[in-house]
This record gives structure tokens, sequence and C-alpha cells, in this order.
């Protein structure tokens, strides 16, 4: 029997803006989860009393639910089943699909006794009109695919049995899925797990992203997701993609990565992240790193096991990890170097993370504390391993990474 995971931590942020006067915009890569969440919120309000004719669920990944209609239609259609005197909540799941969607949400939240919640898989829904529209009247929840807690969860493991071979535990995490439909596969073998994933990218490429932005060269823009597929972890530019695929016989303008890279990171496929100086203090503008939303689809897209460069996969899990909790995250720029990420956390903390796979001989400790030694700060500085047995060393903290991605 399959588990459901119920997100709590994306469920008690919604619960906290429950009745509040502010739009909830649940974002994140589709199949990520934003529907159930929704859904689990809506049962929620059910089990405490409020009725189900103030509840309206519109899907608009159901043709029924936007074919021939416009936004004007949705919004009459919507305000006829309002209740008059009791709160109403409004779900309107994946609404980019429909045109100036804007209008119809700022109509719903300048009705009275309405409470509005919407979810989309690409970033631009918060750009541009939706955000000028309601500037200061929203609050943004990015949803991404289960921890690696939520995967033991959901496989339903004993996170508190002192001999789990977390190592093997990970391998399957990292090189499956991490997406929640995709876990629910499991049972069914790999194969399955691969259809899916397949079937997802192919659906964010063809739908959410060539179609939208009207690209017609496609195996340019398949040489660009490769590319970064392959370069997780490393520090890359529009400009050094293109020269890379000019190498091999591919010319791709260096304009027209940068555009390509950007459609991907809008619709949550890779995460861009940014160096900061950390000594002058400062955001630089050039040379960032990007980090995939879900191992599992580099079998997809690159054609290999997530185990054949474990440090950049390890890396890639502590930055959705570090995301999760709601940290603002940078790679660490030094002189002699960088750290793999230097964040904000939620309490407006700088931290430092150094991330390895392992560092079993004197060389790899050498090269993996350096970094963080030559920080003379005083904010906490952190060497994440896979090693069982830790060693903190001038004030840097060393611990299992598995043990830190199963922190509460």
């Amino acid at each position: 029997m399959k588990k459901l995971i119920k997100r709590k931590e994306y469920l008690d942020k919604l619960l906290s803006y429950k009745d509040k006067d502010i739009i909830k915009v649940v974002t994140g890569l589709c199949r990520s989860g934003k529907s159930t969440l929704l859904e689990m919120f809506s049962d929620n309000l059910l089990k405490s009393g409020v009725n189900s004719e103030q509840t309206q669920f519109y899907n608009f990944e159901l043709p029924e639910n936007f074919l021939n209609k416009t936004w004007e239609t949705l919004y009459f259609e919507i305000k006829s089943k309002l209740q008059s005197d009791k709160m109403n909540y409004i779900f309107l799941d994946e609404i980019q699909n429909i045109t100036n969607f804007e209008k119809l949400v700022d109509g719903l939240f300048a009705t009275k006794n309405t409470d509005i919640y919407i979810t989309g898989s690409n970033a631009n829904l918060l750009s541009s009109e939706l955000a000028t529209l309601l500037s200061g009247r929203y609050i943004e929840i990015s949803i991404l695919p289960f921890s690696f807690a939520e995967y033991l969860e959901c496989l339903n493991i004993d996170i508190k049995n002192k001999y789990l071979n977390y190592e093997a535990l990970f391998y399957n995490y990292v090189n499956e899925t991490s997406l929640p439909k995709g876990v629910d596969l499991r049972e069914e073998g790999y194969d399955k797990i691969y259809e899916y994933l397949e079937a997802l990218y192919t659906t964010i490429i063809e739908k959410d992203i060539t179609q939208r932005h009207k690209i017609y060269d496609k195996r340019a823009f398949s040489n660009v997701v490769k590319f970064l597929a392959s370069n997780i972890g490393n520090r890359v530019s529009p400009n050094s993609i293109s020269k890379a695929l000019k190498a091999d016989n591919q010319s791709v303008h260096h304009a027209t990565v940068e555009k390509f890279i950007d459609y991907l990171v809008e619709s949550f496929v890779f995460y861009r992240v940014n160096r900061f100086d950390i000594k002058g203090k400062k955001q630089l503008a050039t040379l960032e790193k990007y980090y995939i939303v879900d191992t599992g689809l580099l079998n997809v897209l690159i054609g290999r096991e997530s185990t054949a460069d474990r440090g950049h996969i390890l890396e890639n899990i502590v930055y959705l990890e570090l995301l999760r909790r709601g940290y603002k995250i940078w790679t660490g720029a030094l002189r002699t170097g960088e750290i793999d990420f230097t964040v904000k956390n939620r309490n407006g903390e700088i931290e430092y993370y150094q991330v390895t796979w392992e560092i079993s001989n004197v060389d790899t400790q050498k090269r993996e504390f350096a970094p963080l030694e030559t920080i003379k700060d005083n904010y906490p500085k952190f060497l994440l391993t896979t090693e069982s047995f830790t060693q903190n060393k001038a004030g840097i903290i060393h611990k299992n990474v598995f043990e830190w991605l199963l922190e509460k």
C-alpha cells in the first residue's frame, strides 16, 4: 500500500497563512507535489468544519476547466458559487494555462470573503504582470521533490535504526527519483521510473518551454540541456557553453544559450547559484553554478548512473536541502579557491558549507579543510562528508552528510 507523505513543512506553512489577506502562490516543477499539497490543505479545511460549498478547486491541466473559457467567464463562474456570508477557499491549480490569469486572480482577491491559493510550474508566474499587479499581496511557497528524509519515510524506513546502510539507500535515492509519483513506481521496477521521468521531461520541454517560447532549433536547446546536466556543480557561463559546443561542431550563439538557460531555470528544471566574493562581500555576475531539481533526471538526459560523479551529485543534494530549509545560497569565491556554499539562514546569519564524498587521505583532507580555514570570520563552518567518524578541526564542524540530511 502506498504511503501518503504529508509534506508537513509545506502544509504547515500554508496553514499559517489561512484566512490571511494575502494570496498563496505555490511554485515548483510540474509533478513535484503542488496539486497534492492543495488537496491535502483542502481536506484539512473540510476536517476542521469548513463546508464543501465553501471550497472551489480548478485544475487547469484538465481541458474541461479551460477550453473555450476566458479569464472573465471563469471569474463569473467562480463568483456565482461563492457563499456570501462565509469565507470561500479558491484553489487555482497550474494557473499559467489561463490567458491573462493575473486579472482573474486580482478580481477574486478584491472580492469579499475569498482566500486564494494558486499553483504554477513556471517562475514567470511571479515576474512581470502578476508581481506588479499583486505587489506586497502574495506569499510564495516554492515546493521541491522529496527530501532524503521524506524518501526514507515513503519507504517505511526506520531512521532510528543505527545499522542502516545509508550509503546504499542514498544511491537508490539519487539514481531513481525524488519526485513523488516516481517514488510510487518503485515496486514496479526501475524501467517504470525511467519511463515516467522520460515522459515528464518531454512534457516539460515540449509544453512548458519549446512551445511557450517558440524554440525552433530543438537540437541546440537539447545540447544546452545536456551540457548543464553534465556539468552540475561546475562553474559555467553562456559563453563557455557556446565555446564548448562549438568545439564539438555544434554552433549555438552565447546569447541564445543564455536564453535557453533562463527558460530552464524558470521551469524549475535547474537552479542557478551565483558567486559571492567572501572578502569583498559582494555578489559576482559571472561563472554561476547550476544544480538539477531531481538527480534521477540525469539518467534520462545524459544516460549514466548518478554514482558516476558522486561528489557533484552529493553537492546537488546538499544544495536542494539548503533550499528546502529556506536558506539564501551562493557559491563562496575566495582569492585562492572557493567554498561550495555560502548561505544566509532563516535568521539572516551566515554559514559556510564544504561538501565532499570522503576525506580518506591526507591530501583530500587538506584540500577540503583549507578553503574553510582561510575564512577568518567567526561564522559557523561545516564540512559534510559520508564518513561515519568525523573530525572537527580549527573550529570547522565535520558532520556525516546523511545525518545532516535527516536533521529536523
